[in-house]
């Protein structure tokens, strides 16, 4: 049973570093969306096996708000990369410097 549990947050801990790489590392709005999007599926895994092996603890109710919130989330982000290509043609974002007030 803690095994299981360690496995699923050794895998939530792989997504979290692949989420955080793509941030520092990633130049590309789209890619960024896609980092962010790993790192939430990250605490969402980490909620559903927490949930699993303590009862009565709420994660998976709070699982499917984040869910619901990450679709918000990229809804959001992809109408700010749409208005950014049209603007810049293109998701650089060491373009948008301009956008700074």
């Amino acid at each position: 049973m803690t095994s299981e549990l360690i496995d699923f947050t050794l895998v939530s801990v792989a997504l979290l570093g692949i989420g955080i790489y793509g941030l520092a590392v990633k130049r590309n709005f789209i890619r960024m969306l896609f980092a962010v999007e790993i790192i939430i599926n990250a605490a969402n895994l980490n909620l559903v096996a927490f949930a699993r092996f303590l009862p009565d603890s709420g994660g998976q109710s709070l699982a499917l708000f984040s869910i619901a919130i990450a679709a918000a989330e990229v809804g959001v982000g992809l109408s700010l990369i749409i208005v950014a290509y049209r603007m810049y043609q293109n998701v650089d974002i060491a373009d948008f410097r301009s956008l700074k007030g």
